[in-house]
Parts: structure tokens; C-alpha cells; sequence
């Protein structure tokens, strides 16, 4: 199994910083808008990008959600392992709200898609967008594309983008996997 390096930690930080100044300009002071991490892997992008919103650029009340999709997936029962559901932390209303979906792959578009329809047992938000670390292009099944990205990159089909969080991995870094 190969292994390409195709973000180091200094340039994930870069790009998280980048991230969050796109976020600022679009969303000013945060006041009517939500970010919601996808679980289990957007949760890592979401606390990391309110960390730097909060101490690098002082913007105060953020408020952050965690989302599960597990059961809105569309191939929730054709799997042959059984799925393991993340906890979702929402308690708050989206009504009227401006909504940030955050993950850190945007693959086929299916877990975006479960996710439109899991945030609607919440409120209806005014309006939804999308913020991943991780856009690849060539790979959708769905039309659905971010608005906010951090790097775009064209893979086959048999790669893999593998994104490690030092939160849980012990550093940054993502890569490209040949299966």
C-alpha cells in the first residue's frame, strides 16, 4: 500500500487560517450563523476551525454542533459490517439560521446528502453551505460542491484521501493511499 503526502501540518494550518478568514468574511460576527461538524471525522476540522475563529480572531459566541448521519445514510443497510453511530450534540434550533456544514473529505456527495436531510429534525435553516478540507473533484455521485475548500485534488477511484488530526492520530497530515 503506497502512501503520498499531499498536505504536511504547516500547510494544514495555513489552510485552516485561510478557512477561517473566508468564514469571517462571509458570516461577519457569527450571530446568525451555526457550524456543524459532521461525525466523526468533521468534528475534528469544526473544533479546530472555532479554536483559531475564537483565539487568533476574537470572534466570540460561535455556535458549534456535532452531527450524526449514520442512520440517514443511503447505504445504511447494504453494508456487510454493521455502521457504529457517533453521538449528534444540537441543542439549539436552525430555524432561520445560517447553517456551515463542516467535514473533511468531500467524496461521492452521499454523506453531504444525509446530512441535508438528518439537519432538517432540527428547524429549517434560511440557508446551508459547505466547508471541507478535502474536495475531490472527479468523484461525485451527487451534485452537491463545496463552497468553502481547502485544497482540491483529482485521485482514481482506487486511492484513497486519508486526513490524520493530531487530536487522534498524534499529528496532521493527509495522504493519499493507493489500495
Amino acid at each position: 500500500m503506497a502512501k503520498k503526502n499531499l498536505l504536511n501540518d504547516k500547510e494544514i494550518h495555513i489552510i485552516l487560517h485561510r478557512l477561517a478568514c473566508q468564514l469571517i468574511e462571509n458570516h461577519q460576527d457569527f450571530s446568525n450563523t451555526i457550524l456543524i461538524g459532521l461525525q466523526p471525522r468533521g468534528v475534528y476540522l469544526a473544533n479546530r476551525l472555532v479554536k483559531i475563529l475564537q483565539q487568533d480572531y476574537h470572534i466570540k459566541n460561535i455556535v458549534l454542533g456535532k452531527l450524526d448521519i449514520t442512520f440517514y445514510r443511503d447505504d445504511f443497510r447494504r453494508r456487510e459490517a454493521p455502521l457504529e453511530a457517533s453521538s449528534t450534540e444540537i441543542d439549539f434550533v436552525v430555524d432561520g439560521k445560517n447553517v456551515v456544514f463542516i467535514d473533511d473529505v468531500l467524496f461521492s456527495g452521499r454523506s453531504i446528502r444525509a446530512a441535508l436531510t438528518a439537519v432538517q429534525s432540527f428547524g429549517r435553516p434560511a440557508n446551508i453551505e459547505l466547508l471541507v478540507l478535502i474536495d475531490r473533484r472527479f468523484s461525485r455521485h451527487l451534485p452537491i460542491q463545496p463552497d468553502y475548500k481547502g485544497r482540491q485534488v483529482d485521485v482514481i477511484k482506487d486511492e484513497q484521501v486519508k486526513v490524520q488530526w493530531k487530536e487522534n492520530e498524534k499529528k496532521d497530515g493527509v495522504y493519499i493511499i493507493n489500495s
